[in-house]
């Protein structure tokens, strides 16, 4: 005799449906980790691959240069008076001495023993004051760059700094950006090639999600999570209010999260100029980019209220391929073409009697930055 249901009895099809929905939602779910995974962002934007990943193609061409060339080390002749060239270990503070005063933050050297009282008495006699840069003398995609706001920060900077360092002043311009000039030494003038424009690491409040939620949300900065989490700890955990724009990064690299935006179309004539008079103020400079913080655009064409935080040489990469949505192969070919630049320019200097550095000289120095390097991040 079948048993009779009641309406406190097992309900087979109400069952089903709620197993179908949570099978559902949980399938949503795991595509959604998926999709939004740290992995799978990398994968699917270029500009998030490990350098030496992304960088096959570029050594396949550039052993091609070094054929045509007939020397490995051709590019230390690029620039002669930046050591070799710009590309193996170079000290950033004698670059920096290089540039009229009026066209940089003040910099001062600093060995890595120094103490608190000491540099922060150097720094007071400068004229430099909360906050400002510290970062490495020889460095390279944003390594121990860090703002230093107060003293537990410089205590916590001076504590694991091992390697000489450079503290300066702080630009606090709105416009952040990296020019690439170049210019053959067999003409008068050069040009501007590559304009990046640095937009900082940060979020919007919309009232009612935490710092940590908006970042989540955000694939830039949820790749950079983990380490911001150190920085900013339980501060992540607030909700900004809506409209509230919050940095999160200062530091304007690409590696620390930073996007870099294509400013090419504010390259003229005008620009051409004011870089070929900067440019030619700094002795053997003649392939390179400039990092650099500007008051107003109408400032960089007149070639006033610019500072320049550095300036680096043969191995500088024309920064605004990493627009966000640049094609890959677009950026192949940009990088490509200044590496062309750099191979003319190099051989123009050695006809005129600069030497290339040789396969002894090349090895040592390379030897000499990875020791250095496993100091400073010993």
């Amino acid at each position: 005799m079948p048993m009779a249901l009641g309406p406190d009895s097992l309900d087979i099809t109400n069952t089903n449906s709620r197993v179908k929905q949570s099978t559902g939602k949980a399938s949503g779910n795991i595509w959604k980790k998926i999709t939004r995974s740290n992995f799978l962002i990398k994968l699917t934007n270029w500009e998030f691959w490990p350098f030496y990943v992304f960088y096959i193609p570029v050594f396949a061409f550039w052993g091609t240069l070094i054929l045509r060339a007939r020397a490995v080390f051709f590019f230390s002749a690029a620039n002669p008076s930046i050591e070799n060239g710009g590309m193996l270990g170079e000290s950033k503070i004698k670059i920096l001495n290089a540039i009229p005063a009026e066209l940089k933050p003040t910099t001062i050297y600093c060995q890595p023993d120094i103490s608190k009282k000491h540099l922060l008495k150097t720094l007071d006699e400068h004229n430099i004051h909360y906050p400002f840069i510290l970062k490495p003398d020889i460095g390279e995609r944003g390594s121990f760059v860090e703002k230093i706001q107060d003293e537990k920060e410089l205590e916590d900077y001076l504590c694991k700094i091992k390697v000489p360092f450079l503290a300066q002043d702080y630009i606090d311009y709105p416009i952040e950006m990296g020019v690439f000039y170049y210019r053959y030494p067999s003409q008068a003038k050069g040009k501007v090639s590559s304009i990046v424009l640095k937009k900082m690491l940060g979020v919007v409040g919309d009232g009612t999600k935490t710092i940590k939620e908006l970042m989540l949300m955000n694939p830039r900065a949820k790749l950079q999570l983990s380490s911001l989490e150190k920085v900013w700890g339980d501060q992540l955990e607030q909700v900004l209010p809506y409209g509230e724009e919050k940095e999160l990064e200062s530091i304007g690299n690409h590696c620390r999260g930073t996007a870099f935006l294509n400013g090419n179309d504010l390259i003229n004539d005008q620009l051409h100029q004011v870089f070929d008079q900067i440019c030619k103020s700094i002795p053997g400079f003649y392939f390179g980019r400039f990092d650099m913080r500007c008051r107003s655009i109408d400032d960089l064409y007149k070639g006033r209220g610019i500072k320049i935080m550095e300036l680096n040489g043969a191995g500088s990469e024309p920064a605004h391929i990493y627009q966000p949505g640049t094609s890959i192969f677009t950026a192949y070919r940009d990088i490509f073409h200044h590496l062309s630049v750099l191979l003319k320019i190099s051989k123009e200097n050695h006809k005129s009697g600069v030497p290339y550095m040789t396969l002894k000289e090349g090895f040592r120095e390379i030897k000499k930055l990875r020791a250095y390097n496993k100091l400073k991040n010993a």
